[in-house]
């Protein structure tokens, strides 16, 4: 298949010790392309050995935006950088999360809350009786938030009246463990001489998320876990190495990310008790560290240490998605990506954050790098500040707040203004 030139959108860097003035214009022009393990460790500075070039089937799919005619029908925006947060200077964030206004950032095995207001610290908790190990995903589920740990449990928390928080349970419950802890067929075999029960993770929990009134749980131990309120009601063996990345569309397709390289789509057929296998998505030639879904769930974003970013569009005869391109620009792995409407951030081992925005057409622009941390941004978080328009788009002149993580300890914070093309 021929594939039309690939054009990249000059980099426009924001700096965070000086970014008042709005970025200048963007313009497209023609220019050449450029270029895990099992564990994701600080040492992501350091590129991977194997070069896009050298990787024929993600240097054949063509680099989006791919088409000429942009100027149009893309955002104009500006960029401001608002404050800077050190929650504990020589540890790093490696989690940001929001609700109900109120910022969840997570380092080591701290998590603080701030107000998203002024950013003010209202809280600061842990679990003081255990050796949780790091925090490596937040995510909320009625009045609960879920938190979860290196040392392969789920620790659920409630936020009581006065702003403080107090844990409720770990994951899997006592009760649940015993409730199979006699039969021989509820362990798994998890080392060569070693046991466990299939309701327990037996390495780092590495993700969490929600769909309907279920928790979802990834694990480096390979399995996926699904939990109805305190029970963990099915086990999945998804992939061959660690699960990095997941997401939750809807009532429960899960897509899956994995250090194998491969993203996985189950969904639970109609009448049917348990998960099924739908799609195995391979084009990238490292580690999928991210994943992202459009707000509709018609495209999904797949981040790696390939430095790529895979776009990948559901076909409309198909229950399943085919890569349509690549979003190319950062220099290093790919660790966290967050979908707002139209809007794609991308956070990366070469310390920026990218903004991206999909056009009528398919389309993609790079609109904006920010920049100002020292060492890789591992989470990013983006919150509208202003009413949408139904079909969620941003009304013109609408505001995103951007928060971005690093391993250099620091929560940036940007109020990126935007304003649609007519």
């Amino acid at each position: 298949m021929k594939f039309p030139s690939w054009l990249h959108s000059p980099r426009t860097t924001i700096n965070s010790k000086n970014s008042t003035s709005p970025p200048p214009p963007l313009t497209l022009s023609p220019q050449q392309s450029t270029t895990s393990s099992t564990t994701l460790s600080q040492d992501t500075t350091s590129t991977t050995n194997t070069s896009l070039e050298t990787n024929l089937s993600i240097l054949t799919l063509p680099s989006l935006p791919c088409l000429q005619k942009l100027s149009q029908e893309y955002a104009s925006l500006s960029v401001s950088f608002i404050t800077s947060l050190n929650p504990h200077q020589s540890f790093s964030v490696n989690v940001l999360a929001i609700n109900k206004n109120l910022l969840y950032a997570a380092s080591r095995n701290i998590i603080n809350v701030y107000d998203t207001i002024n950013f003010t610290l209202i809280d600061t908790f842990n679990d003081q009786h255990s050796s949780s190990g790091a925090v490596k995903s937040i995510t909320f589920l009625n009045e609960n938030i879920f938190s979860a740990h290196q040392d392969c449990k789920i620790r659920v928390w409630r936020l009581k009246p006065n702003k403080q928080h107090e844990l409720v349970s770990t994951l899997p419950t006592l009760n649940d463990r015993l409730r199979h802890v006699l039969l021989p067929k509820n362990y798994v075999k998890v080392r060569r001489h070693k046991k466990k029960l299939w309701v327990e993770h037996h390495d780092a929990v590495s993700g969490l998320d929600v769909g309907g009134n279920l928790l979802y749980s990834i694990s480096w131990d390979r399995s996926l876990k699904i939990w109805d309120k305190s029970r963990c009601i099915e086990s999945i063996k998804g992939h061959d190495d660690a699960i990095n990345a997941m997401v939750v569309f809807g009532h429960g397709t899960i897509y899956s990310g994995s250090a194998d390289k491969s993203i996985k789509v189950w969904d639970k057929p109609f009448g049917e008790k348990k998960y099924i296998l739908l799609a195995t998505l391979e084009k990238h030639k490292s580690a999928v560290n991210a994943l992202a879904l459009s707000h509709d769930g018609s495209v999904l974003f797949s981040g790696s240490n390939d430095r790529s970013i895979l776009v990948w569009e559901r076909e409309d005869s198909a229950n399943y998605m085919v890569v349509s391109g690549a979003l190319r620009g950062h220099a290093k792995a790919i660790l966290c990506l967050v979908n707002l409407n139209d809007l794609l951030f991308s956070g990366s081992g070469d310390r920026t954050v990218r903004i991206w925005q999909r056009g009528h057409e398919g389309g993609y622009r790079c609109l904006s790098v920010l920049d100002g941390h020292q060492m890789p941004v591992k989470s990013v978080v983006a919150v509208a500040t202003k009413t949408e328009e139904e079909g969620g788009e941003f009304n013109n002149n609408g505001g995103v707040k951007v928060l971005s993580g690093s391993f250099d300890g620091e929560i940036k914070v940007w109020q990126v203004m935007i304003s649609n093309a007519s």
